[in-house]
């Protein structure tokens, strides 16, 4: 298991914001992950253990989120925020050239990131996410986020993942579904299971058009040039095949376009086709 160092930086707001630091050489650019809308760090674990000693992985909680603060103002939780506090990290550490993973709303992040500072991204991962969201994909999410659960044990959580993610991963087993409850969800000081996220997060994604923020396809553009892995889930209601394409053909010659067969929104940036990807991703960085 890769060791990695729990580390945190200060929002502007004040909030206390949280990353795993897993090590690796100084003369490339770090590798930082962003996670989705109701995920955390933890996600990017596996990804870490690959690449940890090849690369400084960098995995962050966004606000709200893991083992960051949550934000006193709910109308924080908006892309144009994080990019604010993830700029603030790459501040204080002193990075001036970075590689993007971004998962859903982390990719959202990482485009919006390109448009405030192109210069500095060295590559971009784009998981399953693009200027346009799919309307279903959209209505889905908003059935479920800021709706708070608890189960006694984690068995009872993995079942209650497995049941509102069954369409996503089809192919999972019960063990599958126990090591995502362990992602998403955290025991708390009441000895309950319960979501890894502040509730609230939900109030301004409930505001329409608060979903990405400005033009995405200007954003998008800003990666023209920088070496790009899109990741699209065959199944995914979020990332259309029509929008990945048009981003493919927007980003031209330095993108690549994988498509994950049998899996929705997201994929685990674990499958075979996605781990080729990103090693050849990372070549080009690389040279």
């Amino acid at each position: 298991m890769a060791a990695y160092e729990n580390k945190y930086w200060w929002s502007n707001d004040g909030v206390r914001l949280h990353y795993r630091d897993y090590p690796g050489p100084a003369d490339k650019p770090p590798i930082l992950c962003l996670p989705g809308l109701t995920r955390n760090a933890r996600d990017f674990a596996d990804l870490a253990e690959r690449l940890a000693g090849q690369w400084r992985v960098i995995a962050i909680d966004l606000r709200g989120r893991g083992e960051s603060g949550y934000a006193k103002d709910p109308m924080s939780y908006v892309p144009l925020t994080y990019v604010q506090d993830v700029e603030g990290l790459l501040g204080e550490l002193a990075v001036d050239r970075y590689v993007a993973f971004g998962t859903s709303l982390g990719g959202i992040v990482t485009m919006l990131l390109a448009g405030t500072a192109r210069e500095k991204i060295a590559g971009a991962l784009l998981n399953d996410v693009g200027p346009e969201i799919e309307t279903a994909g959209l209505s889905r999410i908003r059935t479920y986020v800021g709706k708070s659960n608890t189960w006694p044990t984690w068995m009872h959580a993995a079942r209650a993942v497995m049941e509102g993610n069954g369409d996503v991963y089809p192919d999972y087993t019960i063990h599958d579904w126990l090591g995502m409850a362990k992602r998403l969800y955290r025991l708390n000081s009441a000895g309950r299971i319960v979501l890894d996220y502040d509730m609230k997060i939900a109030e301004p994604f409930r505001v329409p058009g608060n979903e990405a923020g400005p033009d995405m396809w200007r954003a998008l553009e800003q990666l023209q040039g920088v070496p790009t892995l899109i990741v699209r889930g065959a199944r995914s209601d979020v990332l259309g095949p029509r929008t990945a394409a048009r981003m493919a053909e927007t980003l031209g010659a330095t993108v690549e376009l994988v498509t994950v067969e049998g899996v929705g929104h997201t994929p685990t940036l674990g499958e075979p086709a996605v781990v080729e990807g990103i090693e050849r991703l990372l070549a080009r960085v690389a040279t």
